[in-house]
């Protein structure tokens, strides 16, 4: 009978079994389709044809060699007599006069600048000359209402940009612009140039040896100052480079992050029990408690910024304090999930010794949460030293800062190379140190609440 019974119910089995396959059929097709689909209108939501139509490879080839590279300017001004030589264009780094680069060269009323590679531009007293290896001499004169250019015969190729008041243009040795009042070309060289010291510096342009004979003469370059606390004030100093302020501002980094996260883990571990099912005094309570924490967490630490800069001023102190907010709601519902799975039967041993609720947190849920917890921290110290950064360049405080100002001057892209650069490293050291602290300090907790 069951055998039976088995036999009229098969038809129905398969039927249902069939169902269910072709339910997963379609699942695995329609979720690819579906994903595929929406990839597509992401296409055309973001315009991305016009995106890659607009692209222009030669100015993010320009802006990626200005990140590992220096520019040197050679500048005329018809507005003033002279040649001014100077590294990314700036006073502090502009060449005294008889003391250009050997590939700046003054011949007559002429300066020849010669850009390696046959690539020879002259400031001639007429005009400014470029010669091009395989395509010809250009001629720009500069006239008082603009430039006319005088190029070989033909259509302009893609790296000649001319209007009737501006030339420009960039070969792969360096770039030239024109107006009617400046000519100015544009040296790429690689490296950090005036990185260790500046033009004015009696120790720049010394070799590594020349240095460490300096440091060890007696001898002293300026009187009453040893050579090497002369180098250590020059490096320091430097104007360009502002190296005491760089690290200045790494401390403030590190510092915003420091009193961020302790600060929250501070305020946020006696807040957890009260969120803590095991521990709370009464579900209002409990309740009321999770939703603050949500409350804090749900808002961005960039929008807590945003608000404390506006009710207590830019600063370091206020990046902090937006930490202290969104990592409160986030470290009080990790604390509260860890207390909520603490091991009952080590609370009830030292219940039994007589021990009060306070001496119970202490010496029965302490211990077991103590290694989660100070892991949870270690990370979010890390973590903060990123955010530390985004949010310094908010409030006006820590590497944030400079970083932004070097973005928004456009040209400084070797200075945002080196914060960044001292970012990972930082991060990098950050990560080195949690990673000792949670061995040392997990390590012993755990060895410590497994002792006998």
């Amino acid at each position: 009978m069951a055998i039976l019974e088995a036999g009229l119910d098969l038809p129905a089995r398969k039927a249902a079994a069939d169902r269910i396959f072709a339910r997963k059929r379609l699942f695995s097709i329609g979720v690819p389709a579906l994903i595929m689909i929406y990839l597509a209108y992401v296409i055309f939501a973001f315009d991305v044809p016009g995106i890659a139509a607009r692209a222009k490879m030669e100015n993010a080839r320009i802006l990626l060699a200005d990140t590992y590279s220096y520019q040197t300017h050679v500048e005329r001004d018809n507005r003033r007599a002279g040649i001014k030589v100077a590294i990314e264009g700036e006073s502090k780094g502009t060449y005294a006069a008889g003391k250009w680069p050997d590939w700046v060269r003054q011949e007559g009323e002429a300066t020849v600048i010669d850009l390696g590679g046959d690539h020879v531009v002259r400031f001639d007293p007429d005009a400014v000359r470029y010669d091009v290896p395989g395509y010809g001499l250009l001629t720009i004169v500069q006239r008082q209402d603009g430039v006319s250019l005088e190029a070989p015969y033909g259509p302009l190729p893609d790296w000649i940009n001319a209007s009737d008041t501006r030339v420009a243009l960039a070969t792969s040795a360096g770039r030239l612009t024109v107006t009617r009042t400046r000519a100015e070309v544009f040296r790429y060289s690689v490296g950090w140039e005036l990185f260790w010291f500046t033009l004015d510096s009696p120790f720049y342009g010394k070799s590594p040896g020349e240095l460490f004979a300096m440091a060890i003469s007696s001898d002293q370059v300026r009187p009453g100052q040893s050579n090497l606390s002369a180098m250590a004030s020059d490096f320091w100093n430097n104007a360009m480079w502002r190296h005491g302020d760089v690290a200045w501002a790494m401390f403030e980094t590190v510092l915003m992050a420091f009193l961020g996260t302790m600060g929250a883990a501070i305020a946020a571990f006696p807040l957890a029990f009260l969120s803590a099912r095991r521990f709370a005094p009464g579900l209002a309570v409990r309740f009321g408690v999770r939703r603050i924490f949500d409350f804090l967490r749900g808002v961005d630490g960039l929008n807590w910024t945003i608000v404390l800069s506006r009710a207590f001023g830019p600063g370091p102190l206020t990046g902090s304090l937006a930490m202290v907010l969104t990592d409160t709601g986030t470290f009080g519902k990790l604390f509260s999930e860890a207390l909520e799975n603490v091991d009952e039967k080590q609370v009830e041993g030292v219940r039994s010794t007589g021990a009060n609720a306070l001496q119970r947190s202490r010496f029965g849920v302490v211990p077991q949460v103590a290694p989660v917890i100070l892991s949870q921290v270690l990370y979010y110290l890390e973590s903060n030293t990123r955010s530390a950064t985004v949010i310094g360049a908010i409030v006006g405080g820590g590497i944030g800062l400079l970083l932004t100002q070097a973005i928004q001057t456009q040209k400084d892209w070797e200075e945002v190379s080196y914060y960044i650069v001292l970012t990972l490293l930082m991060v990098m050291m950050m990560d080195v140190l949690s990673g000792w602290l949670r061995r040392k300090l997990i390590g012993g907790s755990s060895a410590s609440t497994s002792a006998p």
